[in-house]
């Protein structure tokens, strides 16, 4: 059996009927990589308390994964973005689907303030990028469940060194006018692109980025 990729999205949460980052994971579920690695897809509740655990679950549990790779949804952007920090924090705008609103504190009170992604964050933007799809790294995951998972998997990864994994934020699905949004068929290329990438590289390329603000 090839080495899988385990590819986790989010439940659909704050209302809304579908969640994208699911839907692309979904669409991505069994097939191969150029690697021949075979990614095999989970939904993950949009709780806090639970998200995290079914997560390690998985990856303990099943076949050895080459990489793991969390899709989430951000609402208000307008590119995928591979997250390049999990912040040691967690301040919830609203509740989760379990009703669990955690204010103003750390997610591991011993650990230290953030992780950085040791993935080849710019090396796979620049992949998404190459298929048509609007990409780039982004220095903040948020506040929320997508953040608090990403922490948790990156404090994960320091004790498992042989273990690779990190996040992207992926934006809502265009609409049928085509506007405000990435169309699925887009998105799920763009993924299937970052994770060739990831799987491919080691180290990062030496490409201009960061924010001025």
């Amino acid at each position: 059996m090839p080495v899988t990729v385990l590819l986790t999205g989010f439940e659909p949460f704050g209302g809304d009927p579908i969640n994208p980052s699911w839907e692309v994971a979904r669409q991505l579920d069994g097939c191969v990589l150029a690697g021949g690695q075979r990614v095999q897809a989970l939904q993950l509740p949009c709780v806090f308390s639970t998200a995290w655990p079914m997560l390690r679950q998985a990856i303990e549990t099943g076949p050895a994964p080459a990489l793991v790779m969390a899709l989430g949804l951000a609402a208000s952007r307008t590119e995928l973005c591979v997250e390049r920090v999990a912040l040691n924090w967690v301040d919830a705008r609203i509740p989760d689907n379990a009703g669990e609103q955690p204010l103003d504190q750390p997610i591991l009170p011993e650990a230290p303030l953030a992780w950085r992604s040791r993935l080849p964050v710019k090396a796979m933007a620049q992949a998404m990028q190459a298929v048509g799809a609007p990409a780039a790294v982004s220095y903040t995951a948020g506040t929320f469940v997508c953040n608090q998972l990403l922490f948790l998997l990156s404090d994960y990864l320091e004790q498992h060194p042989g273990l690779r994994g990190g996040f992207m934020h992926v934006p809502p699905f265009a609409d049928e006018a085509g506007a405000r949004g990435v169309p699925i068929g887009l998105q799920t290329r763009a993924v299937r692109a970052a994770l060739e990438a990831a799987l491919a590289r080691q180290h990062d390329a030496a490409l201009v980025g960061g924010t001025l603000d």
